[in-house]
């Protein structure tokens, strides 16, 4: 469900480009120092918003360095150095990967998850005392979306099944601080999550209803019960319109935030790369065999 939120590579300038590649490997970075090396593989693009938003508003002047990883051993990478955006950053994704996992063995028994929630759930049992709010308020919505996707065969409402992860991602947007900025923030996690949480089912359909699964826009939509070509051709053009309105509503509330720097960067990502990757998931055009960014 995480790694829709990424860029569009081709309209950025480098240096955005570049900055979007610090931010991500100083949030790898900063899982390492402040959670663990083994965390780092939970590491997701969604996160990597949260924590270039969060630095264009709240953060102080950024600073970076290259260094180099066990992964990248024979060339410096560029990263922004730690800073209190990055850790919030951090902690939350560590927190939402370990609770994803128990949510895919919940669905489909998943072995893989298992092992890796099995690796997660100490470093989660660590976070610091002030985000255990977080834990439970995470760990109450991922529950209340597992009650409604297991109850609900026959969906009346796309918006009450996407409900809860929709305020999941408000909660973690505007959790950061409390002050004027806490509405706008809510408002745009909640359109974000709710895009996240349709696309994701859109991108799983086919397999949901080969493989019998629980599918929100199967479940809401396909009262014919009929197979994935027929539906899919006839829901498309709603379903688009659905992820069309999240997505500007969120970028209308950016427009609302007064951020510092990174302007060029967030309105690509919420402007244009929601727009690309809804493409690709869609298979409108020539991204069918592009790899991510």
């Amino acid at each position: 469900m995480f790694g829709y939120v990424t860029p569009c590579k081709m309209e950025l300038k480098i240096k955005d480009y570049e900055k979007f590649k610090a931010y991500y490997c100083g949030l790898c970075k900063s899982i390492k120092t402040n959670i663990g090396n083994i965390p780092r593989f939970s590491l997701n693009y969604d996160m990597t918003f949260l924590a270039i938003l969060l630095d264009s508003i709240y953060g102080e002047k950024t600073s970076y360095s290259k260094i180099t990883c066990s992964i990248h051993v024979l060339k410096k990478k560029i990263i922004v150095n730690e800073n209190n955006c990055l850790k919030y950053a951090a902690f939350c994704n560590i927190i939402l990967s370990y609770y994803k996992l128990l949510d895919n063995i919940n669905d489909d028994s998943s072995f893989k998850s298992r092992v890796f929630s099995i690796f997660l759930k100490k470093y989660v049992q660590n976070v610091p005392p002030y985000l255990n709010g977080h834990l439970d308020y995470i760990k109450e919505e991922l529950n209340n979306l597992n009650t409604i996707e297991s109850l609900n065969k026959s969906c009346e409402s796309i918006d009450k099944v996407s409900h809860p992860f929709a305020k999941l991602i408000g909660f973690i947007l505007s959790s950061y601080k409390n002050d004027e900025n806490k509405p706008n923030l809510y408002w745009l996690g909640y359109n974000l999550g709710k895009w996240i949480y349709i696309i994701d089912a859109w991108d799983d359909l086919e397999n949901d209803i080969k493989g019998k699964k629980f599918n929100a826009i199967n479940a809401c939509f396909n009262k014919s019960n009929d197979d994935y070509k027929t539906f899919s051709k006839s829901i498309e053009r709603q379903i688009d319109f659905t992820l069309v309105s999240c997505a500007s509503e969120c970028l209308a509330t950016l427009n609302k935030l007064p951020l510092k720097r990174n302007e060029d960067l967030l309105y690509n990502i919420l402007q244009l790369g929601l727009m690309e990757k809804m493409d690709k998931v869609f298979k409108r055009s020539v991204y069918n065999n592009e790899k991510s960014i």
